[in-house]
């Protein structure tokens, strides 16, 4: 009973909430989410389609964090959100020529891309296939966010795996509330639907998932 008892308060986290309003997020309250981030604390914030769970890319201890809050398999990579295309270049290699439209024209917004991985980012980031899926947030407030940190965030929905997606804050409260390190709380997101993702590394670009932005609409970009 001791052993399970230690455990189990080892496990629960003291967790800050802080409510913001997405759209006009103030510059102290970007700092107070950064820092926690560069402390390897994990994160729960609002996206521009549903809830997200992050970290520091960078951190293999922040990414097994995700992982076992999530309960996700060791084999699912987590993707990562950026501040701009230069951060791009920290993260992805052999950047294909496809991308150039993709990014002109729907990026920032709903859509991952998934690259062949740097060899900077931890192992248990990328999983046995060696790529990560970017993206770059819609959100004005959470590109400053990564901007702020000067690192990508790794970034995944905030549920267990297996679960829907969430746009109310008040779920994620509850689902999350003694786990993470830190609770955005933006109000309700839009999460019609979530990201559509895109795969770049395999010569021709393929949809892996259709979501808010349509196959027909990508068809003009990845033809």
């Amino acid at each position: 009973m001791k052993n399970y008892l230690t455990i189990n308060i080892a496990m629960y986290v003291n967790t800050q909430i802080i409510k913001v309003d997405p759209e006009i997020v103030e510059p102290d309250k970007i700092e107070i989410i950064a820092d926690v981030l560069s402390n390897d604390g994990t994160i729960v914030y609002p996206t521009e389609t549903f809830y997200g769970l992050g970290a520091n890319c960078f951190s293999e201890e922040a990414v097994k964090k995700i992982y076992r809050l999530k309960r996700r398999a060791a084999s699912k990579p987590v993707s990562v959100v950026i501040s701009d295309l230069d951060m791009l270049r920290s993260v992805a290699v052999n950047i294909p020529p496809e991308f150039k439209s993709l990014y002109s024209e729907l990026w920032p917004g709903p859509l991952t891309l998934i690259f062949k991985a740097s060899a900077l980012l931890p192992k248990n980031l990328v999983g046995s296939a060696g790529s990560i899926g970017v993206r770059l947030p819609g959100h004005s407030w959470l590109r400053s966010l990564v901007r702020c940190t000067t690192f990508p965030i790794a970034a995944t929905s905030a549920n267990v795996s297996g679960e829907g997606e969430t746009t109310q804050p008040e779920k994620v409260i509850e689902m999350f509330n003694g786990k993470v390190d830190l609770i955005v709380d933006g109000g309700k997101t839009k999460g019609i639907m979530p990201s559509t993702v895109v795969d770049l590394t395999t010569g021709k670009p393929q949809i892996l998932r259709e979501g808010a932005i349509s196959a027909s609409e990508l068809s003009k970009y990845i033809e």
